[in-house]
């Protein structure tokens, strides 16, 4: 079973997911993705299997930090050139199970999405 956990360590949403999964002694990998970096086809994966308005995260900083003409008619590809030019623009932490994803987290969503894999 390959579970990964993509986010920035020192994100609060982060920090609860990470802390939930040990307490339930369920092996991760963690993927600091600002210093590691992401792939053009993960954030593809992502965006098609979760959608790009799901993973941009509007309320973040770096999102109020862009420049009007980056936030104005946004699509699949515009949203994706974004996030992977600057990773903070991503909603976290994004989790991989076998190649399903979830993004955010949530203890009884996560619960859920292990629950239906039988761990």
């Amino acid at each position: 079973m390959a579970l990964v956990l993509y986010g920035i360590p020192n994100c609060d949403t982060v920090k609860k997911a990470r802390k939930w999964l040990e307490q339930q002694q369920i092996d991760y990998q963690f993927h600091d993705f600002r210093q590691q970096g992401l792939t053009p086809e993960t954030v593809q994966q992502w965006c098609e299997q979760l959608g790009w308005e799901a993973l941009l995260n509007k309320r973040s900083t770096s999102w109020r930090a862009l420049d009007e003409v980056d936030k104005t008619d946004l699509d699949a590809n515009k949203a994706m050139a974004l996030m992977l030019a600057q990773p903070t623009l991503i909603k976290r932490p994004v989790l991989n199970i076998n190649g399903q994803y979830q993004v955010g987290f949530k203890d009884a969503d996560y619960q859920q999405a292990l629950q239906n894999l039988n761990l």
